[in-house]
Order: structure tokens, then sequence, then C-alpha cells
């Protein structure tokens, strides 16, 4: 039996590209939600998106609805935002640590899921990531930070939080992944091939033993 209507936070990378399809496989109206934060990335980001909820081709998906949460104030001039100094292949993954963000994007998120009849929202959090805002500890806390707050029973769920990328790849071979988009310094509308997340893509698909689709600008050997 599928559920109610689902909030997905989707940046269009691999786990919010799986984390879609999972979803249309257990809840009866899924609404993918990307919210703007102002970094370098974000227009190549959201029209890859886009193309991506096109691809799913399914009539219980809406189209992606767009959210505001402005950092510039807080963030400065952090790299995110100027696109100088980006993390390359060889940065540590804490290199690529952007302050609270699950924090902004899931409080906005949530009082649109409360306004808009969606009764759960989805984060695509793995095993591995390192952040502390994204703990099973922080996601409980969250949750009722906003039901309390909001007066609302909405659940916020991380339904991969056992998983590794090469788990998620492997369970959603039907993605069309070459639509799915996870590079922080894009050339045009490509991946740059030589970011910190361009690395973790590729070494992604090589682990789960997928060929990768991606067009990267700079080639670069696994």
């Amino acid at each position: 039996m599928k559920r109610g209507h689902a909030g997905v936070l989707a940046s269009g990378g691999v786990e919010s590209a799986a984390l879609l399809r999972w979803s249309l496989d257990r809840y009866r109206r899924v609404t993918p939600l990307y919210i703007r934060t102002g970094t370098a990335w974000e227009g190549a980001e959201l029209g890859r998106l886009r193309r991506l909820v096109t691809a799913f081709n399914a009539p219980s998906m809406a189209r992606p609805v767009v959210l505001e949460v402005p950092v510039r104030d807080v963030y400065g001039r952090h790299w995110s935002l100027t696109g100088r100094g980006v993390p390359d292949a060889d940065s540590p993954d804490p290199a690529v640590y952007l302050p609270g963000r699950n924090l902004l994007l899931l409080s906005k998120a949530a009082v649109y899921a409360a306004l808009s009849g969606i009764d759960t929202l989805l984060l695509g959090t793995l095993k591995d990531n390192p952040f502390p805002d994204a703990t099973a500890a922080f996601v409980a806390a969250m949750t009722r930070a906003v039901q309390r707050g909001l007066d609302t029973p909405l659940r916020i769920e991380t339904p991969f939080r056992d998983l590794h990328k090469t788990d998620v790849l492997r369970m959603s071979r039907d993605v069309p992944w070459g639509e799915s988009f996870s590079c922080i310094r894009p050339v045009g509308r490509r991946h740059c091939g030589a970011c910190n997340k361009c690395a973790e893509r590729r070494r992604g698909f090589a682990e789960a033993g997928i060929a990768d689709p991606t067009r990267y600008a700079v080639r670069v050997r696994v």
C-alpha cells in the first residue's frame, strides 16, 4: 500500500535521484523540493534536476518546487558561493562541509510541507556522511522541533541512512543517471571532473560496477 504525499529534498545528485525513484514505489504523490541558498553550482544543478524529473515521466511526481534560503549574509565569501578555492579531488570529505545546511533546508522545507499537505519529508543522507546535521540524533531532534513548532505530525525520514553510495547505485539501476548532477565547480552545465564531488561520483560508479554515463569536462583516471 502506498502512503500519502512525500516531499523529497532533491539536488539532483545520485542520492536524491535514487530517493525520488524509491519514493515513487511508496508514495501516492512525490514532490521534489529544491532549495536555493546561493551556491555557485545551482544553475547547472537545478536545470539537471528538472531534466531528471522529466526523464522519470511519472504522473505521481510533481514538477520541482523551488524555495529560497539565501546564506550569503552568514557564509560571507565562502567557497560555495564564490566558486573560488573549491575542494578538489584530493580534498578530504570534511572540506565540503556546508555549515548547518540540513538545518536550513529542513526548516524551510518543513514550513512549505505543513502548508501544502505534505506529510513526510525525505532526505537522502548516507551512512558515511560525517557531518553533525546528518546524524540520526539530529534528524530525530529536528522532527520533534518541527512537529512542535508547526503543530503538525510531519515526519522527517532518511531511508538510506544505513547505506553507502555503492548500495544506492546498485539498488537503483533504472534511474536515469545521466540526468543526475553532483558537481560543485561546473563548467557551463557539465561536470568539471576535478572537484571533490566529481571524484566521489566517479568512485561510486566504479565501485558499484555500473558504467558512468557522466560527461566530464576533464578526464581523470579513477
